[in-house]
Parts: C-alpha cells; sequence; structure tokens
C-alpha cells in the first residue's frame, strides 16, 4: 500500500487503541476536500481527528489551482499574508513564508549530526521540493533519490513554488514517481546514509508511514551508523502519538539511539512540529547524538538559486531537543541519547 493510498480498515482490536491507532484508523470526516475547508474568501484547515476543536485559518485572494489526482485533492491559492499554500486533502502542506523552518530542520538535523559526511540519501514524500532544496546545500551528498507517489504534487510545486522546487534542478536528484514504501522495501539493505520521511498526518492516506512494517523497512535499508528523520507531530496535541512512535522506533533501532527534536512554524497546528530521529550503530557500535551538531551548517554553492539559511543554525540544533517540562517527561523514556563519534 502506498503512502497515499486508501487501504481497508481494519477489524475492531480487542484492547484500548493509542492515540496513534485510532488517528490511522479513523476516517477522514471533515475537509476530505479542499473546498469543505473554504468559506467567504478564508481558508480553514479542519480536523476532528488531528486537532479538535481548533482551526487555522488563512485569508485567500486567489484560488490559483484546483486538482484531484489519484491519490487527494490538491489545491493552490494565494493568500493575503503567507504568500502561496499548497493544501492537499484540505491539509495545509507548506506556505511561501514559512516554510523554510521546517524543510531545513527536517534535512540539517540528522545531517549535520553524522560525523561522517552523507553520500547517499533518500527522501520520502516530499513532492514539493523543499526537502530536497535542503538537502543538495551538503556538497558530500553524491546520489540523492526522492520516492514520491504523487505526481500532480511534483507537477504543482514546480509549477507555483519555485523557490522550494529548485531542488529538482540539482543533477544529483533522482526522481522516482511510486509507492515510497515499496521503494523503501525494494531498496539493497544498507543503501543509505540518512532516509527522510517528509510525511503528512496520520489520517487516511499517510497513516501507513506511521506504523511499524515500514520502520522496519527504513532500517534494513540505512546502513551501519545511518540515520532516520520522519516528521513527529505536536507536543501540544499528539504526545501519545508521539510516545506511541517513539516506543515503537526503540525496538526497532536496538542498540541505536532515538531522538526527538522541534521547530516552529506559524502555520502548522499550534505552531510548532517535531522530529523523530534514529540512527542505527555503526560497527563499532556508536551511534548518531542527535542532540548537538557533529557538522558545521551547509553552505549554498555559489552560482546556484538556493537562499541562504533562514532557520537552521548550530545553536537552534541544540535548542531543538530542550523541551519544556511537560513534553520532556512525556518522551524521555523513550528516548535513547547517542554516543556521539
Amino acid at each position: 500500500v502506498g503512502q497515499n493510498e486508501r487501504h481497508c480498515r481494519p477489524l475492531a482490536p480487542t484492547h484500548a487503541m493509542s492515540q496513534r491507532e485510532n488517528m490511522i484508523a479513523a476516517e477522514q470526516t471533515t475537509n476530505d476536500k479542499c473546498v469543505d475547508g473554504t468559506m467567504n474568501g478564508w481558508f480553514s484547515e479542519i480536523s476532528d481527528e488531528m486537532w479538535p476543536g481548533q482551526a487555522m485559518s488563512l485569508k485567500m485572494t486567489e484560488v490559483l489551482f484546483k486538482g484531484k489526482s489519484d491519490f487527494q485533492d490538491v489545491m493552490v491559492f494565494q493568500s493575503e499574508t503567507y504568500g502561496k499554500v499548497l493544501i492537499l486533502d484540505g491539509v495545509i502542506q507548506c506556505t511561501e513564508r514559512d516554510e523554510f523552518s521546517y524543510q531545513e530542520m527536517i534535512a540539517h538535523l540528522p545531517l549535520c549530526s553524522i560525523h561522517d559526511a552523507p553520500k547517499k540519501v533518500l527522501v520520502v514524500g516530499g513532492g514539493d521540493g523543499g526537502v530536497l532544496r535542503e538537502i543538495v546545500r551538503h556538497p558530500t551528498v553524491e546520489r540523492l533519490d526522492i520516492a514520491e507517489i504523487d505526481g500532480m504534487v511534483i507537477d504543482v510545486s514546480k509549477k507555483f513554488f519555485p523557490g522550494m522546487s529548485c531542488g529538482f534542478d540539482d543533477p544529483r536528484v533522482n526522481v522516482n514517481v511510486c509507492d515510497g514504501i515499496k521503494f523503501v522495501g525494494d531498496a539493497e539493505e544498507g543503501s543509505y546514509d540518512a532516509i527522510i520521511v517528509d510525511s503528512s498526518d496520520p489520517v487516511g492516506p499517510a497513516s501507513v508511514l506511521f506504523e511499524k512494517p515500514f520502520f522496519e523497512k527504513i532500517y534494513r535499508a540505512l546502513k551501519p551508523g545511518g540515520v532516520l528523520c520522519t516528521q513527529g507531530e505536536c507536543i501540544w496535541l499528539h504526545a501519545e502519538l508521539i510516545k506511541d512512535v517513539l516506543e515503537m522506533c526503540k525496538g526497532i533501532f536496538v542498540g541505536g539511539s532515538v531522538q526527538y527534536g522541534y521547530c516552529s512554524i506559524p502555520t502548522y497546528p499550534s505552531g510548532q512540529i517535531g522530529f523523530v530521529m534514529c540512527s542505527k550503530p555503526d560497527a563499532d557500535g556508536k551511534t548518531v547524538d542527535f542532540s548537538k551538531p557533529a557538522r558545521p551548517p551547509p553552505v549554498a554553492p555559489a552560482g546556484t538559486k538556493l537562499p541562504p539559511l533562514r532557520y537552521y543554525n548550530s545553536d537552534i540544533h541544540v535548542a531543538s531537543s530542550v523541551l519544556p517540562e511537560f513534553a520532556r517527561a512525556a518522551v524521555e523514556p523513550f528516548v535513547v541519547k547517542g554516543t556521539g563519534p
């Protein structure tokens, strides 16, 4: 099953379901189509499953694109204050004003934590190109694969979001419009230095990206010492889901490290998004310490379209794992700190 494919709902479990299991099992009851969130010139992001009782709203000035791919509803609109906005199945994916914080952190937190500079990297999802844009800043990367199931997302991004989709222009990038889970499963064992999963929320299409079989495939595809970084939801809203994912990773990355960090981004629910980061032990049994950078921030190569970094730096890297007390208490039992080089 692909990361954006609908799938049959399982029979009702005989045990109490976790927050993650409830979200995976939930049918999308609101905003299943992009148009459902629009009213009187405003777009509202509504989800009874992911952020009940609250909504993020942006004032629209013009709808630039509406379409339906084989997997989801796609919309782009011009907002009054956040530039162009990409919406998938009624959920904000990115805006021109604040996308850089998420894209920079999901890429550079793992890649700058690796002591040995990464050479081969895989992105699952990420069809807007923003994560690619950040990874190609790293000159040591020799091959960058992306597995995105929805070609419409790539096409729409190239047309309306050139500041993000410029990541596709790098000759090291190999685009695969395919089921990302199958792509990871088919990869040769020990293929990648880093795998970055730029997924949507675990309701409907992307639910399989939060399930154990996918993480097991990732573990197999990583080299010894390799790292995973995946979108880790909001600690204000999804503490139980985050604990569940961290516990699952702790059981898969045995002998490795498992850590949680976050960044601020105004247009994501509650203005915050997290990252689950894991590493495989290397040949000497050492693991990556994600709480501090092992290498300096990358510099955009001269003569490229890449802008300077606007969010990530070495200090924000360290700060990203410093959690408020309620969050620290929630995730600390499931964190496995890395040994460092």
